[in-house]
């Protein structure tokens, strides 16, 4: 199996409501957010990719016009938490992205901070 990456920096705010009002989440605050993509396929194309990089240049266009910037409880539904918004991105990409072939979206990790990530990568039944 072949794998490739992407990754993506933006910057946003969000607060975690539900949380006791001592918890500095539950205040609006801010993160420099890197996102990774990752792509997997069992075989390469004739060029010799997994994928072009630039078929994944919708991804790199949504975050800087949908996320970047902006208050995330404003963009997707629930807390805004990092395991939301792996998921979301993940769903996001496997419905908009146009992947040739076998070429399939494996995971999806979120990073609030440099020690700190969350990752949806869905489940995969293999018979």
């Amino acid at each position: 199996m072949y794998r490739i990456g992407k990754r993506l920096a933006f910057e946003a705010a969000h607060c975690l409501d539900g949380l006791p009002l001592e918890h500095k989440c539950s205040r609006l605050h801010g993160h420099s957010y890197t996102v990774e993509l990752v792509l997997s396929a069992p075989e390469l194309d004739e060029q010799g990719f997994v994928t072009d990089f630039g078929d994944l240049w919708p991804l790199a266009e949504y975050v800087a016009n949908t996320l970047d910037h902006r208050v995330l409880n404003d963009v997707i539904t629930g807390p805004p938490t990092s395991e939301r918004l792996a998921r979301h991105l993940y769903d996001w990409c496997v419905a908009r992205l146009h992947l040739p072939g076998q070429v399939a979206v494996e995971a999806v990790r979120v990073s609030e901070t440099a020690s700190t990530w969350a990752e949806f990568r869905p489940e995969r039944c293999d018979d």
